[in-house]
C-alpha cells in the first residue's frame, strides 16, 4: 500500500461561525499557499518522507488560519505527519512577522520529539529555501529550574520546608541532604540548570529545595543572581525564537495569570489539542491539605509574629482534623462546622500574609518572605474559593467542591478539600482564543462524528454571540482502516456489571482472542483491578507471556512489549494514550468495557448535573463524550504505520445494543466492523501466519 492510497479527501466537518470579529493579527506578510507547498515539499524531500495529501491540506489550512486570524480544529490521523504540517506554516510566520509562534504540546515525549528531532531536522532541511536559519526553543515553568538564590540565600535543606515524617526518619534526612549538596555542586557546572539534564534525577521533594514556582520568585531587578538566573536566560532564549515549543499547564499559567509567561505571541499552535481541557481543569484546580496547611504555617512562622503563626496553626489542625472525619465524596452543602473550619484557614492566613512586609531587599529575607507569601496566598485564595462556590442555587455554581481520600502504603492516608470549575471553556474563550489565532490539532477530535462537543469544551462554540470564529477540518489518514483492521463488538457477552473484574464469559473470549494472535496483544482495561486480575487468569492459561502495568516502569514494560512478538501487555489509562508499537508486536486491542467515567467521579457527575439543569442531556454532554474520546484513543494504538494490520476487540455488548452505541462507533476509526466472533480469531490466525 502507498503512503499516500487511503487519504481521504480533505473535508470541512464542522464550522461555527459567530457574529464578533476573531482576533486581530499583525502581520507584515502573508506567506501564500504556493509557498508553502514549495516549503513542505522542501522539508519533505529533504526529511527522505513522502507526500500526503492529508499533509498538504492541513499545512495550507494553518497558514490560511493564521493569514485570516480564523481559528482552526484539524483532525489529522496517525501518519498524516501533523508535526510538519503545522511547523512548515508556522516557521514561514514566523519569519514574515518576526515574531514567535508558540506551540503546546501535552506530553513531554511530544515535546522532546519537536526540539530535538523535528525541528532540528526541520530547520536543516529549509535553510536554503528560507531568508535565514529559523531558531526555536523549549520553555517550560519556572520550577523546573534551578533557582541559585534559594540554594545560596533560601531555605534549601532545612528541616521545617521537609514532610513532618520525615523529620524523624534519618534516612530520609540524609538522603535529602546528599541530594541538595549533589544539586549545589551541579548548580556550578549545568549551562541550562534544567531539571530533566540532571542524570540521574532526583525525587520531587529534593528538587523542592533548590528550586521556586514564578510566585515565589523575588523578580530579577531584586535577585543577587538575576543575570545569571536560568530561568530568565530559558525565558529570554524563547522571546528570541521563532518557535516556542512549551506544554498545555504552562500554556494555562499563562492565560490564567496577569504576568507573561510565555514571550508575546499572536499565534498559537495546541497539538494534542484533546487533553487541552484536562490539562487547564487540573492547573485550574486547587486543594486544602494538611500538608499545603502546614508548608504555610512553616514558612509563616519564619517571618510572622508568632501569636500569628499559632492562629494559622490551630485553624488548620482544626480543618484536618474535620475533613479526617469526613466522608469523600463531591459536598453540595458545606455545613456550618466544616464552614466555620474553612473560615478560620481563610481568615488566619490572610492575617498572617498582611503581617509580612515583602519589600525587605535582603536576598534570604526577600526568598523566605516571598516563599510564605505564595504558600499564605495558595491557602487563603483556596479556602475562600471554596467557599464562595456555594451560591444558593447549584445550577449557578461555577466551581464544584469535593473531599478525595488517597491512601498510600508509603505515606499513609491523605484527605484532600479540593475545588476545580465546572468549565473552563470561558476561561479559553477569553484569556486565550481572543488574544492569539489558534490552530487545535490531534488524532482524535470528532467526537460522534463531529467537532462540536470539542469545540464545545474549549469554548470556540457556543450559543451566546461571544463564540469565536472557528472552523473544523478533518485532513483524513494515509490508512485504509477498513481493509487494515477489524472493530470487533462481543455482542453475545453480557452486559458488564459493577464488579471491574471480567465474567468467565469474557475470560474466556479474552484467551480465545489472545490465542489467535499469538500473544501480540494490548490490553486496556478499565481499572487496575480489573487488568492485574485478568493478566493473572491470562498467565495460567495462555502460552505466551503477559505482562502487566506495575511490574516495572510503564516505559520498559512497553519496551519489552514491543520487543517480543508473543508478549502481551495489559494496563489502564496511561496506555490508552501513550502507547506507539508499530509493526506485527500489536495486532490486537482489547478493551474490555466502554470507558464511561466512574459514578462517583465528583467533576464530571458535577459537569452532568449543571448540562441536565440547563435542559441538555448531561449522560450524553459529558459520560459519553468521555468514553468516545478515549475510546478513539485506545482504538488508534492499532495502526501506527501503513502496513499494520489487526484488531480492535470491545468486549462490551453495548457497543451493540445501547442507543449510544452509534454516537459511540462513529468517534472510531472506519474500522470493518464485525460481531462474528469466530471470523475474527481466524483473521487473528491468518495474520500471524503471515
Amino acid at each position: 500500500m502507498s503512503e499516500i492510497s487511503g487519504v481521504s479527501e480533505s473535508s470541512e466537518v464542522s464550522a461555527v461561525s459567530a457574529p464578533s470579529e476573531p482576533a486581530e493579527t499583525e502581520m507584515t506578510d502573508k506567506p501564500e499557499t504556493s509557498e508553502i507547498r514549495r516549503l513542505l515539499g522542501a522539508a519533505v524531500e529533504g526529511l527522505g518522507g513522502a507526500r500526503r495529501d492529508g499533509q498538504i491540506a492541513m499545512a495550507e489550512a494553518v497558514a490560511q488560519a493564521f493569514a485570516d486570524g480564523e481559528h482552526l480544529a484539524v483532525q489529522a490521523g496517525t501518519g498524516t505527519g501533523k508535526s510538519l504540517a503545522y511547523l512548515v506554516p508556522a516557521i514561514a510566520q514566523a519569519l514574515a512577522d518576526n515574531r514567535p509562534v508558540v506551540v503546546s504540546t501535552a506530553t513531554i515525549a511530544l515535546q522532546r520529539q519537536l526540539v530535538d528531532r523535528d525541528l532540528p531536522r526541520l530547520a536543516d532541511s529549509l535553510t536554503a529555501a528560507l531568508p535565514r536559519r529559523p531558531d526555536f526553543a523549549l520553555l517550560k515553568g519556572r520550577g523546573n529550574y534551578l533557582c541559585l538564590n534559594k540554594i545560596h540565600n533560601g531555605t534549601s535543606g532545612e528541616p521545617e520546608e521537609r514532610p513532618q515524617e520525615e523529620l524523624f526518619s534519618p534516612t530520609a534526612v540524609s538522603a535529602l541532604g546528599r541530594d541538595v549538596a549533589r544539586l549545589t555542586e551541579w548548580s556550578s557546572s549545568t549551562s541550562t540548570g534544567d531539571r530533566d539534564e540532571l542524570s540521574p534525577g532526583v525525587p520531587d521533594r529534593s528538587w523542592a529545595q533548590v528550586s521556586v514556582s514564578a510566585r515565589e520568585c523575588i523578580g530579577v531587578s531584586r535577585c543577587p543572581f538575576g543575570t545569571d538566573c536560568f530561568a530568565e536566560r530559558a525565558r529570554e532564549r524563547a522571546g528570541r525564537a521563532d518557535v516556542v515549543v512549551t506544554n498545555h499547564a504552562l500554556l494555562a499559567i499563562d492565560a490564567m495569570g496577569d504576568a507573561n509567561v510565555l514571550p508575546e505571541h499572536d499565534l498559537l499552535i495546541v497539538d494534542e489539542a484533546h487533553e487541552l481541557t484536562n490539562r487547564v481543569t487540573s492547573v485550574a484546580t486547587a486543594e486544602l491539605s494538611a500538608t499545603s496547611m502546614g508548608v504555610a504555617q512553616r514558612r509563616a512562622a519564619r517571618v510572622v509574629p508568632a501569636e500569628l503563626a499559632q492562629r494559622l496553626d490551630a485553624a488548620a489542625a482544626t480543618l484536618a482534623s474535620a475533613i479526617f472525619e469526613t466522608q469523600p465524596g463531591r459536598i453540595d452543602v458545606l455545613d456550618d462546622e466544616l464552614a466555620t473550619h474553612v473560615t478560620a484557614v481563610r481568615d488566619a492566613a490572610s492575617a498572617a500574609r498582611t503581617a509580612i512586609d515583602t519589600a525587605s531587599s535582603d536576598p534570604k529575607s526577600a526568598s523566605a518572605r516571598a516563599e510564605a507569601v505564595t504558600a499564605l496566598l495558595d491557602v487563603g485564595d483556596t479556602a475562600a474559593r471554596i467557599l464562595d462556590s456555594f451560591v444558593p442555587s447549584i445550577p449557578d455554581r461555577t466551581d464544584v467542591v469535593w473531599l478525595e481520600r488517597i491512601e498510600d502504603t508509603r505515606t499513609g492516608t491523605r484527605v484532600l478539600l479540593r475545588v476545580a470549575p465546572l468549565s473552563v471553556a470561558g476561561l479559553l474563550r477569553h484569556r486565550l482564543f481572543d488574544h492569539t489565532t489558534t490552530v487545535l490539532t490531534s488524532a482524535t477530535l470528532t467526537i460522534g462524528g463531529s467537532f462540536d462537543a470539542m469545540a464545545r469544551d474549549w469554548g470556540l462554540a457556543g450559543s451566546d454571540d461571544t463564540a469565536a470564529a472557528w472552523r473544523g477540518l478533518d485532513v483524513g489518514s494515509p490508512f485504509d482502516h477498513a481493509r487494515s483492521g477489524i472493530l470487533y463488538v462481543a455482542a453475545h457477552l453480557p452486559p458488564p456489571g459493577r464488579d471491574s473484574t471480567g465474567t468467565a464469559e469474557q475470560l474466556d473470549e479474552i484467551a480465545g482472542l489472545i490465542t489467535a494472535a499469538g500473544g501480540r496483544t494490548l490490553g486496556l482495561f478499565s481499572s487496575m483491578r480489573a487488568a492485574k486480575a485478568t493478566a493473572e487468569v491470562m498467565r495460567e492459561r495462555l502460552d505466551t507471556p503477559v505482562l502487566c502495568q506495575g511490574d516495572d516502569s510503564t516505559s520498559a514494560l512497553v519496551a519489552r512489549f514491543a520487543a517480543d512478538e508473543p508478549t502481551s501487555l495489559f494496563g489502564t489509562l496511561s496506555l490508552w494514550q501513550g502507547v506507539d508499537v508499530p509493526g506485527p508486536s500489536l495486532s490486537l486491542v482489547l478493551i474490555d468495557r466502554i470507558p464511561f467515567p466512574r459514578p462517583d467521579d465528583p467533576l464530571l457527575t458535577a459537569r452532568q448535573r449543571a448540562v441536565a439543569a440547563r435542559g441538555g442531556n448531561g449522560f450524553m454532554s459529558v459520560a459519553a463524550t468521555h468514553a468516545a474520546l478515549l475510546l478513539a484513543q485506545g482504538a488508534g494504538r492499532l495502526l501506527r504505520r501503513v502496513d499494520d494490520r489487526g484488531v480492535v476487540a470491545v468486549l462490551d455488548s453495548r457497543m451493540a445494543t445501547a442507543r449510544y452505541a452509534g454516537f459511540l462507533r462513529a468517534s472510531l476509526p472506519p474500522y470493518w466492523a464485525t460481531t462474528d466472533g469466530a471470523a475474527v480469531r481466524a483473521a487473528l490466525q491468518r495474520l500471524r501466519a503471515d
